[in-house]
Order: structure tokens, then C-alpha cells, then sequence
């Protein structure tokens, strides 16, 4: 399931073909009722205003539940380019040689996050997550040595500016990984495919019939699209940019 919805075009698609059905099952039904009488088509026409209704609701609250992750993804880029960009900066604290080695470790640690935000492979995403826990290692035992060897309040910011920058990665994956719950789609699918059904109930002739096959549905498609565009962290094209952690890799280039 995570797959199709990892891929908005194939949500589009297989939303589309399955709502365009479903309007077109109720043509047939429609077809075969005998005509409703004066109060049956004032009920149908309130049941059918409520849940086209219902599904406008259920679509903007998804919506909106989709751009909160994207925001939160955004937001814990920055905070992650911060933490790294002050510990850099922290690393003076300690004694001369250590501060080179964390130097460089953050500079490496600094690409392999660049590199998480970018990349779309799978195989190389499991890579870069194995450099990542090794680099973190690597980091943590160099700001605990002279940490342990001189214990001053100056030695414990560094180390809170390296517990911060570790914490801001797992922060990172847990917003990465906070997706739109499948209940969610499935609802939101239900009632999508229940609404169309009645409108092609209630279509009152044959030339309207042919258009509410294709415009109801590929609207609410289109809404799909973009959920599913803006809740998968990779697929799609919508995706959070690390703008911050290039800036703080640019400026840690500079002389």
C-alpha cells in the first residue's frame, strides 16, 4: 500500500479509473430504478449534497494533515543544519586536536545529510543510513575523550551541542516516517467512491451522464494526487529541499 502511495501518478490512475466505475455503476443503476417520485428525489438529493459535502470535509482535512508533515520535515532540516552549524562552532571549546576531528567528522556527517534529503534510491538511502549510525559513533566518541579527560561546564556545552545533533537526526526520521495513516486513505477512498456512485445515480440524462463519468472524478483525483504528492517524503516532486544544510555546507567551504 505504502508503495502505490509513494507514487502520485499511480494514485491518480487507479483513483480515476476506480471513481470513474463507480459513477459509472450508478448510470446503470440509474438506468434500470424506475424514476423517483417528487419526495424520493428531494431525499436523494439531500443524501447526495451531504456526502459530496462529507467528502469536500474528509479532502481538506487530509489535505491539511499532509502539509503539517510537509512543514515538519522542512522545519527539522533547519533544525538540523543549526545543530550542526553551532557544534561546529562549539568544537572550539575543546582542546586543539579533538576540535580538528570533530571538525571533520561533522563536515563528513554534514554530506551524508545533504545526501539523505536528496536521494531517491533505496539502495544507496540504506548506505547512507549505515554511514550515518557509523559517522554519529565516530562523533560521539570524539566529544566524550576530552570530555571525560577534562569534565568543565565549557567541555559539557559541546557535548550538549553534540547530543543535539544527534538528536536532530532522529527527530528528522521520525517526521520521515510519519506518513498520512492508511485508515485515513481508505476512508477518504470509501466515501470518494460512494459519493461518485450517487451522482451517477442522480444524473437526469444521458449527456450528463458522459461528463459526470469524467469531471467529478478527476477532480477529486487531482486532490489525491497532490496528498499523496505532498505526504510521501520521495516520491512525487514535491519534496523538502535541505536549502539550510547547503548554506551551512557552502559557508564550512568558505576560507
Amino acid at each position: 500500500m505504502l508503495e502505490l502511495l509513494d507514487s502520485p501518478l499511480l494514485v491518480f490512475v487507479v483513483s480515476f479509473v476506480a471513481m470513474s466505475g463507480s459513477a459509472w455503476i450508478g448510470t446503470l443503476l440509474a438506468t434500470r430504478r424506475s424514476a423517483f417520485d417528487a419526495e424520493a428525489h428531494e431525499d436523494f438529493g439531500v443524501v447526495e449534497a451531504a456526502t459530496l459535502t462529507l467528502l469536500g470535509l474528509i479532502i481538506g482535512f487530509t489535505f491539511s494533515m499532509a502539509l503539517t508533515r510537509y512543514d515538519q520535515r522542512k522545519n527539522y532540516e533547519e533544525e538540523e543544519a543549526n545543530a550542526i552549524g553551532t557544534e561546529y562552532v562549539r568544537a572550539d571549546l575543546l582542546p586543539a586536536s579533538d576540535a580538528a576531528k570533530i571538525r571533520t567528522l561533522l563536515v563528513k556527517y554534514l554530506e551524508q545529510r545533504i545526501l539523505f534529503y536528496s536521494t531517491r534510491d533505496v539502495r544507496r538511502l540504506a548506505q547512507i543510513d549505515i554511514e550515518t549510525a557509523k559517522l554519529q559513533a565516530d562523533l560521539w566518541a570524539a566529544v566524550r575523550a576530552p570530555a571525560l579527560a577534562q569534565p568543565t561546564q565549557v567541555s559539557a556545552l559541546a557535548v550538549s551541542g553534540m547530543n543535539d545533533v544527534l538528536n536532530a537526526q532522529g527527530y528528522t526520521l521520525a517526521a520521515w516516517r510519519n506518513r498520512i495513516p492508511i485508515g485515513a486513505w481508505t476512508l477518504m477512498a470509501s466515501i470518494a467512491i460512494c459519493a461518485n456512485v450517487l451522482v451517477g445515480l442522480g444524473a437526469k440524462s444521458e449527456r450528463s451522464r458522459r461528463y459526470l463519468l469524467f469531471v467529478l472524478p478527476f477532480v477529486v483525483a487531482i486532490a489525491f494526487l497532490l496528498i499523496a504528492d505532498i505526504d510521501s517524503p520521495r516520491g512525487g516532486y514535491i519534496h523538502v529541499k535541505p536549502l539550510n544544510l547547503l548554506s551551512l555546507a557552502e559557508s564550512l567551504r568558505a576560507p
